[in-house]
């Protein structure tokens, strides 16, 4: 199958926005949920440095099938697999820098394919727009596979990372992804990098989010909003706002850039539950979200890109465009 990009002949800025006809025809795009954990419940072991970029190594079928999934719940838009795939990462499972770069386009082809797939159905055509593909750009924390993506203790500095980073971000630039999804960054530091790589880089463009340990501040103790503000300067950045983050604390976080940032805002967050780093496990919590509950005050607090992440899945999805699409 040919996959075609929408994206051609255009200037990469907000005023060809692939959310924008989300945003004017339905005003909330529904994003996918938890990739890794969706993976994991069905029954794949990702106890790898590379997590569930591990599989598409040996069963990029699993992958697939996830996403399909999600369209069929009524995601508007899928994330790629390669929130850990990074080209040092995979070279560190014996590839070659060739096979590395053939593995990470790799994660953008499986999405595509399934996106073109569930759309060349008719009946997936009524009442819906054609789903987008969004390359996942993860934090130098999922490369180091320590939990840093959840605290922004690094050993690079400002210049390392933008180095780190630049390779992967050209490369799903280029990939025929509608855009990126620059994810779960924990300090402002990596955001300014991500910022200026989206502006560096021909055709990038896309979101970014950032984990946030309360209800003001980013993983590494740095100011939400000030990191946020700033990011939203950039006309590459089309949306921005907060994943991977406990539920609890999205009301206020997104209260801090209502009326304030005039980008659209984003929200995915996980189900609220701790990760443990060290066991590479998440630790249950007392009680359940309600995903489609909050999503509503979320909206109305300004959310227009709204999906789960961690401890998210199919059904929450399906409940999320029930509650905010219909």
């Amino acid at each position: 199958m040919v996959v075609t990009s929408d994206r051609e002949n255009k200037a990469p800025g907000s005023e060809d926005s692939p959310l924008a006809p989300f945003l004017e025809h339905q005003g909330i795009l529904i994003l996918d949920g938890g990739l890794a954990t969706e993976l994991e419940a069905r029954g794949h072991d990702l106890d790898h440095d590379l997590w569930s970029a591990r599989l598409l190594l040996d069963e990029p079928e699993a992958i697939y099938r996830v996403h399909r999934d999600y369209l069929e719940a009524g995601a508007d838009c899928i994330v790629t697999s390669s929130y850990q795939a990074t080209l040092p990462g995979l070279m560190g499972t014996g590839l070659t820098g060739e096979e590395a770069e053939t593995l990470l386009r790799a994660s953008v082809l499986l999405a595509l394919k399934a996106r073109d797939e569930f759309w060349s159905e008719p009946a997936h055509r009524e009442g819906r727009l054609r789903p987008l593909v969004a390359a996942s750009v993860g934090p130098y924390g999922a490369y180091l596979a320590d939990g840093s993506e959840y605290t922004g203790d690094y050993d690079l500095d400002e210049t390392g990372l933008e180095e780190f980073h630049r390779d992967r971000l050209e490369l799903l630039a280029a990939s025929g992804a509608d855009l990126l999804a620059c994810e779960t960054i924990p300090s402002a530091v990596e955001a300014r990098v991500m910022t200026r790589l989206l502006e560096q880089t021909v055709d990038a463009r896309g979101w970014i989010s950032f984990s946030c340990r309360d209800g003001s501040s980013l993983s590494d103790g740095s100011a939400f909003d000030e990191a946020a503000g700033r990011a939203a300067a950039s006309p590459r950045v089309l949306a921005l706002g907060v994943n991977c983050t406990a539920p609890r604390h999205l009301d206020e976080l997104l209260g801090r850039l209502q009326g304030r940032v005039a980008k659209p805002l984003v929200v995915y967050p996980n189900s609220g539950e701790r990760y443990d780093a060290a066991r590479r496990e998440w630790k249950p919590l007392s009680g359940t979200l309600d995903l489609a509950v909050a999503a509503r005050r979320w909206v109305d607090q300004g959310a227009r890109l709204v999906g789960g992440c961690c401890r998210t899945g199919p059904a929450d999805v399906r409940r999320l465009r029930e509650a905010l699409v219909g």
